[in-house]
């Protein structure tokens, strides 16, 4: 890498990190926005953590807990089609770094506080959850939309282009 540019190959990994974590979004919402009676309410009663109090009064408010799902289901779902798209990657990594963060206080892997639905494997700290917003980080910092992406095509037609003089 030269003068802080990013190899092609770097970005093209990126990229499909990108794509990845995308998908994982858009699945996540459409399952949810498919199924018959899902609510965020079962996750919120039992979380951990020193902001439980907030996640608890959060799921015993109807109306709250509705917003909070609305929100959920179709925040997942659009944050993840902007990733895969390669559109407004900036602000979608920060919309999904939002969740992620959300998801990862309400139930935190910390010594003391245990989730109680059963999930593949034990972690301390870092889980799937804190992985995920690390490479989340790296799609907005790296703007790899405009490697590949429509981020591309609109910086290309928005960017300001010196004008030619003689013209």
């Amino acid at each position: 890498m030269d003068g802080g540019k990013k190899s092609r190959w770097s970005m093209v990994a990126i990229t499909v990190m990108r794509i990845a974590v995308g998908w994982h979004f858009l699945y996540e919402g459409i399952a949810k926005l498919t199924a018959a009676s899902w609510s965020a309410s079962g996750y919120l009663k039992q979380a951990r953590g020193p902001f439980a109090w907030f996640f608890k009064w959060l799921a015993a408010q109807p109306d709250m807990l509705a917003n909070a799902d609305l929100v959920t289901m179709w925040g997942l779902t659009l944050v993840g089609a902007l990733l895969i798209l390669g559109l407004f990657t900036r602000l979608a990594s920060l919309g999904a770094i939002g969740f992620i963060v959300l998801f990862y206080l309400c139930n935190p892997p910390f010594v003391g506080y245990f989730y109680s639905i059963p999930t593949e494997g034990s972690y301390l700290i870092v889980n799937k959850n804190l992985v995920e917003l690390c490479a989340l980080v790296v799609i907005l910092v790296t703007g790899s939309g405009r490697f590949a992406g429509i981020d591309r095509i609109l910086h290309r037609l928005f960017s300001r282009r010196p004008r030619n003089a003689a013209a």
